[in-house]
């Protein structure tokens, strides 16, 4: 029987409403066996992020070297890689084994406001990682810091994605959770775009459901599919999970 494998790069949030552990969690759903690596230790729980920790590059290096020596997954999501340093170590480890199908998640904010990449780290994404990703998943605020413009509607998300697009990776998908009104996302090759509606799960605003729509479309890609169908099931799959969300804590809502 054919395992599929699919690796999360990202931190630990010990609720496990984000990160890694989110990341698995969703990766074993989709019926795709999951390895992790940490490159940084958020303490957070459902209400707050009060400190983060990152783990040094070369130990992120260590953990992916002594992984990819022994089996390459699938696909590969990159998640909260916190500073600069990291993001260098993890740019040439995948190069070096030639990782493929990767999804770049570009955490920048937790949901309660706390900065989860360092202002210096900025560049070094978008020159290092983004040329190496088959897709990123930015969200309005993420795809303003990255474009340089505000995005705040479904022309500043076309712009912002061409600008993107010319960083280097192959697809851009621009999320529109936080747009007003139904929320679309939308999808660029470089020589078209594509919208993704969705409806808007009222009264559901969980935590982490940017990393698991990132970790579904890594599970499908990781199962063969293409980028396009994997998306399109992945924005079912977040959909049906919001819906399904609750309180684990006394503070945001989890998927589970």
């Amino acid at each position: 029987m054919r395992i599929f494998k699919a690796l999360s790069i990202a931190g630990l949030d010990p609720s496990g409403g984000a990160g890694v552990i989110a990341d698995i969690r969703t990766f074993t759903t989709l019926r795709v066996y999951g390895m992790g690596v940490i490159t940084a230790i958020t303490l957070q729980n459902t209400k707050s992020v009060d400190n983060i920790s990152s783990v040094q590059a070369d130990v992120v290096s260590s953990q992916i070297k002594i992984l990819f020596s022994d089996t390459v997954p699938d696909a590969i999501k990159t998640g909260m890689l916190y500073e600069a340093e990291v993001i260098e170590a993890v740019s040439e480890i995948l190069i070096e084994f030639g990782g493929k199908n990767i999804v770049v998640d570009p955490v920048m904010v937790s949901s309660t406001g706390v900065k989860l990449l360092k202002e210096d780290a900025v560049d070094v994404l978008k020159g290092r990682l983004l040329p190496l990703a088959l897709v990123v998943t930015p969200n309005l605020h993420e795809a303003s810091i990255l474009s340089g413009i505000a995005v705040e509607g479904i022309g500043d998300m076309k712009k912002a994605a061409e600008m993107i697009k010319d960083m280097g990776p192959t697809f851009v998908i621009v999320k529109g959770g936080h747009l007003q009104g139904k929320p679309v996302d939308l999808i660029y090759d470089g020589m078209s775009f594509g919208m993704f509606g969705g409806e808007r799960v009222e009264d559901k605003k969980p935590h982490g459901a940017g990393c698991v729509f990132s970790a579904a479309i890594t599970a499908y890609l990781a199962r063969g599919l293409t980028l396009r169908d994997a998306a399109g099931r992945a924005k079912e799959f977040i959909i049906e999970r919001i819906k399904g969300s609750g309180q684990i804590g006394s503070g945001m809502d989890v998927i589970v």
